[in-house]
């Protein structure tokens, strides 16, 4: 696919029915009607979707954070690209408008988590300038 046949597109409250149509692979589950309005209303959540024609094939999602004791981040979220449109080069054009994002919103910083087997992953956040950290990462039910 070439770079343009794709479009990058900033994400906002008023933009629910832009999820109409998804390709397969682009979200872990299937959108919940309630929990994306819930995400696009909430301060300090942006998104940005990669669309091919009104077909969105990819996602990339942050959270802003705002500390008393250090600078602002972006954390991302997630990243999902569509099983029918990887190693195309959309997934780095949405992380790259998602970091121009916080940029704008003050983020000095981003940061994200990924598993360390997963290598498309790994190789595309380096390809990016991403520097690896160590990590342990816990889960609690709430």
């Amino acid at each position: 696919m070439p770079a343009d046949a794709f479009t990058i597109v900033r994400i906002g409250a008023a933009d629910e029915l832009r999820f109409a149509a998804i390709a397969p692979g682009v979200f872990d589950e299937a959108i919940d009607t309630g929990r994306l309005k819930a995400y696009l209303a909430a301060p300090g959540h942006i998104m940005v979707l990669a669309f091919e024609g009104d077909l969105v094939v990819g996602q990339c999602a942050g959270v802003i954070h705002h500390h008393p004791d250090k600078p602002t981040e972006l954390y991302v979220d997630e990243v999902g690209t569509a099983s029918t449109h990887l190693r195309r080069g959309i997934a780095t054009a949405m992380l790259k408008e998602l970091f121009a994002w916080g940029r704008e919103l003050g983020c000095k910083e981003a940061w994200l988590g990924t598993e360390t087997d997963n290598l498309a992953a790994n190789a595309l956040y380096a390809s990016l300038g991403g520097k690896r950290e160590g990590m342990v990462y816990f889960e609690f039910d709430l």
